[in-house]
């Protein structure tokens, strides 16, 4: 059995990850399509798609997948492609729900692949919805000219929020533990440090050490 999936396609930040799991000797397969297939030209055009079908190509080699192997996709839009290939191709195939150690793994393997790109690892691990598209925006905007480069930036949710604009000042740190949002280093209490305040879904305030 075969089994394919992926997870980070709702994430802002980062691209999104293709796993292919073989069920019975629990060889894994995944690639991430770049973040550049979800800039302004490209996402428009659904060109990640593309993309997915040259990774699952790659993984069914790697895998060596055959003809009478029985495969199953995950049912979401990501693979809309791909399953009209599988038909071309003559595959054996299905959508279904994936769970079990391939959602474990692409899910474990996206949160790594954040991790590298300066993603708090205190925000999966503590953070109910680590990928909440405004908790992310937070982030991003505590570091705006580095980090919106890694965003996917096509969404339209990033057409209406990821500009607003934002309002600086330096004041002191109330009696609260937070870390900075840059650095990831700890604010102390009653330091002078640097605020940054804007609105989306909600107002936000967003403490930086005052150099950071």
């Amino acid at each position: 059995m075969i089994q394919i999936d992926d997870s980070g396609s709702g994430s802002l930040i980062g691209g999104t990850c293709i796993g292919i799991f073989r069920t019975e000797t629990n060889e894994y397969f995944y690639d991430i399509i770049p973040i550049k297939y979800y800039n302004q030209k490209n996402f428009p055009q659904k060109r990640y798609l593309d993309y997915v079908v040259q990774i699952v190509k790659n993984g069914f080699k790697a895998l060596s997948v055959s003809k009478t192997d029985t495969i199953e996709v995950c049912q979401g839009y990501m693979f809309d492609k791909l399953r009209s290939w599988l038909d071309q191709e003559k595959y054996i195939w299905q959508s279904t729900q994936i769970t079990g150690l391939l959602q474990d793994k692409i899910e474990r393997t996206f949160e790594e692949y954040t991790i590298s790109l300066g993603f708090p690892e205190q925000y999966i691990k503590y953070t109910k919805y680590p990928f909440h598209f405004h908790k992310i925006l937070r982030w991003v905007y505590a570091d705006y000219n580095t980090r919106a480069k890694l965003c996917k930036v096509g969404w339209k949710s990033w057409q209406k929020y990821g500009s607003i604009p934002v309002q600086y000042s330096y004041e002191t740190m109330p009696n609260k533990y937070y870390s900075c949002l840059k650095c990831g280093k700890t604010l102390e209490p009653f330091t002078q440090v640097k605020v940054l305040r804007y609105t989306s879904n909600k107002p936000n305030i967003i403490y930086l050490h005052k150099n950071c």
